[in-house]
């Protein structure tokens, strides 16, 4: 096949792995109409259909499934190789693809990226917040942050972050109307803020610990988030108790807008680590960044 066919393919294959001519062609910057045309061209060139088309989905065909496991691991090397050029520029340069969930990129990831990415204006570092347990190989991430506990064994896992610390806590206002609970069973006739994770499918059962006894208790109440963010607000407002780390609440505990209760049974988990694939040749430019955001503690 002629050199300049070599873009076909990896329009094929950015299409087939998005899904959607839409995403695909918003990732390639061209239009949806000149990229459906360039699929059309490519399985006529082959003789073979490649992809199969629905108003609703878009699918690989066999064909199409088998050239996909052919290509897109070859296309991934070449970008790392050419990622690992930047190496002799005077100046490590590329771009980090990150997925961490927002407690993670707003307590590691930007206190640390806030520090070293002045000293490299040529390194872009793209973080995608996402509760899920992402793919990272095959959403094409460079790395991904999870607890220490969450992380596949096949993977590379450079700590980030301390050990997690769970607290649950009230504002003096929710205390003043109900009262405080002694032990976790206790909860089951509060109004506790929710969470739901896309991991679960439902809401998340709060977790604790004391000597050596472990314990989940599955809570219910008026509200229900699927991020930590807003549950503090929540629980500022005195909406009910909420269970979350507690570097989130440390200021407000300080300041007497939230109280902490249960305290001999918060647990605490393995902190966040940095994971990335194995296989994984590091450029200059994902070396410099997993440094900067290593735990040195």
């Amino acid at each position: 096949m002629p050199k300049e066919n070599f873009n076909d393919l990896l329009a094929f294959t950015v299409v087939a792995r998005e899904g959607s001519f839409t995403r695909a062609a918003a990732q390639l910057g061209v239009s949806q109409s000149a990229l459906s045309h360039t699929i059309r061209g490519l399985e006529t060139r082959l003789g073979v259909r490649l992809l199969t088309r629905t108003t609703r989905s878009l699918a690989p065909t066999d064909a199409g499934e088998r050239l996909l496991k052919t290509l897109a691991p070859r296309f991934e090397e070449i970008e790392l190789e050419l990622a690992a050029l930047s190496e002799l520029r005077d100046k490590p340069a590329g771009t980090v693809r990150i997925s961490a969930a927002e407690h993670a990129a707003n307590t590691v990831l930007w206190p640390r990226l806030e520090k070293f990415l002045p000293d490299y204006p040529d390194i872009k570092v793209e973080i995608n917040i996402n509760y899920g347990f992402t793919d990272i190989v095959a959403d094409r991430f460079d790395a991904g942050v999870r607890l220490g506990e969450h992380v596949a064994k096949d993977m590379i896992a450079v700590r980030v972050a301390p050990d997690l610390h769970m607290v649950v806590v009230g504002a003096p206002a929710y205390f003043a109307k109900n009262p405080r609970p002694k032990t976790p069973q206790d909860l089951a006739s509060h109004n506790c803020i929710c969470l739901r994770l896309p991991t679960l499918g439902n809401l998340y059962a709060w977790e604790f610990k004391r000597k050596g006894h472990e314990l989940k208790v599955r809570v219910e109440g008026q509200l229900v988030f699927n991020s930590s963010s807003p549950m503090v607000r929540a629980a500022l407002a005195g909406l009910g108790l909420a269970y979350l780390p507690i570097d989130m609440v440390e200021q407000h505990i300080s300041a007497g807008n939230l109280q902490r209760v249960l305290e001999d049974w918060s647990p605490s988990f393995q902190g966040y680590h940095l994971y990335y694939p194995s296989r994984r040749q590091a450029s200059p430019a994902f070396a410099l960044v997993v440094e900067a955001l290593r735990h040195k503690g």
